[in-house]
């Protein structure tokens, strides 16, 4: 948390780590309540359901309630797994989504679903200034090697000159954006009056077999490609419409992918080669 208010530009802002499920209270002003607590990689939600679904809800409720007590601008971190495996590409946030609740991965969307359900009827109600980034795949350095996402597993593989595994036959794609850039979306927001959905993500789209590819040149790997089975509803597209963004935040991603790989490999090939794990 140290850095955060560098990086968005409140260095007068003093952060606080709070546990978002037990009723939340906090001496003197607060000017922003950023939620983001929740468990993200597949890996971590599919151990932890129930404590995924409860602090998109009943964390949720907790944050909202703190916001509306202090008079805060309220910044909820959702994410493009509300739109589900997408019937409409690339995704709009006018787009109500392809969700299977009762799925393994329902838990982390629904529990984002219902949050940015939660934040709307605290807006509309009481009156708090809510804003809400669906945040697209991000990535970067000192992400968990072990984290389970795309990135920082293909990277892992690579440095190792293991195989890189892909799910299903490559051809399901992805859009990256470097977290700089997010980081970028993330204050304009919290500074615009937008109050409903933003889409904060990179549109440059590629399959997930051409990922492979494209982290095998750019590491020097001797890796081979492998396929494994597809999990269960993983979706087979994903690209933000970024118009929104654009037009209300006048922002678009900066850092093109391959310098945003070549910059997290810095930090992965350091941590691995030591002994990371």
């Amino acid at each position: 948390m140290d850095n955060i208010g560098h990086l968005l530009g409140h260095e007068r802002f003093h952060f606080i780590k709070l546990d978002v499920t037990n009723y939340l209270y906090v001496e003197g002003p607060l000017d922003a309540i950023l939620h983001f607590a929740s468990p993200a990689s597949p890996i971590d939600y599919l151990e932890l359901p129930i404590q995924t679904l409860k602090v998109g809800s009943l964390g949720t409720h907790k944050a909202l309630g703190l916001a509306k007590a202090k008079g805060a601008r309220f910044l909820l971190a959702s994410t493009s797994e509300v739109y589900g495996d997408p019937k409409v590409h690339p995704q709009t946030e006018d787009y109500w989504g392809n969700v299977n609740p009762i799925g393994p991965r329902g838990v982390y969307d629904e529990a984002k679903r219902f949050a940015e359900a939660m934040t709307m009827a605290y807006h509309r109600t009481h009156g708090v200034a809510t804003r809400i980034v669906r945040i697209f795949n991000t990535y970067g350095p000192r992400m968990r090697i072990r984290d389970g996402r795309v990135v920082p597993t293909f990277l892992a593989q690579a440095i190792r000159n293991e195989d890189i595994t892909v799910f299903g036959d490559g051809s399901q794609t992805r859009s990256f954006c470097f977290v700089s850039d997010l980081v970028d979306g993330l204050v304009r927001l919290l500074n615009s009056d937008s109050e409903g959905p933003v889409n904060i993500g990179n549109p440059r789209e590629m399959t997930i077999y051409e990922f492979a590819e494209t982290i095998i040149r750019i590491t020097g790997s001797k890796s081979r490609i492998v396929k494994r089975p597809l999990p269960e509803d993983d979706p087979k597209v994903r690209r933000p419409d970024i118009t929104l963004a654009r037009t209300k935040l006048g922002w678009e991603p900066q850092v093109s992918l391959e310098e945003g790989i070549s910059r997290t490999l810095d930090d992965f090939r350091k941590r691995i080669l030591g002994g990371a794990r």
